[in-house]
């Protein structure tokens, strides 16, 4: 008869209750509610003359209410257009805004209203235009500490 430590005996014991433990951990967050929603966009743009799609269309909502920075991030994670900085959004209103392709700060906005009655925020970048390539956008959330990149990319066509 072959005798079993009590350490191994108690290290597996604890492997277990690990298992179980991270099981039900995994579970709950699968199920809390993601802290920026529903992001949308346009899967490519051209701001160029030719370009069928003018602007990329952003839109997204929050899981609580926030101040939020929106910029737009190159491939290499470089900072190329600010479009809000400090906006305060209520949680589960979908926020709308739209890119014009153009590198740095946007300085002032205009809204414009969709054909739905939707309000959205267009804010105006007027540096040079962003080379084509691959962004995504990154919203940062001030009260939280938190900073999210969408989901997917999306692609600015060159002219």
């Amino acid at each position: 008869m072959t005798r079993v430590d009590p350490l191994a005996r108690a290290v597996y014991a604890l492997l277990v209750i690990a298992c179980f433990a991270a099981f039900f951990v995994t579970q709950r967050l699968k199920h809390t509610p993601t802290v920026v929603q529903r992001f949308e966009l346009t899967p490519r743009f051209s701001p160029f003359p030719g370009g069928h799609v003018k602007q990329e269309a952003i839109s997204f909502r929050l899981a609580n209410a926030d101040a939020v920075t929106v910029t737009i991030i190159d491939a290499n994670e470089e900072v190329v257009a600010t479009l809000v900085r400090d906006r305060r959004l209520p949680r589960y209103k979908q926020f709308s805004l739209r890119w014009n392709g153009r590198r740095g700060t946007a300085r002032h906005f205009r809204t414009l209203t969709t054909a739905a009655g939707h309000a959205v925020l267009v804010p105006v970048n007027e540096g040079r235009l962003a080379p084509a390539g691959e962004y995504r956008v990154k919203v940062t959330l001030r009260e939280q500490s938190r900073k999210v990149l969408s989901p997917r990319s999306f692609t600015l066509v060159g002219g």
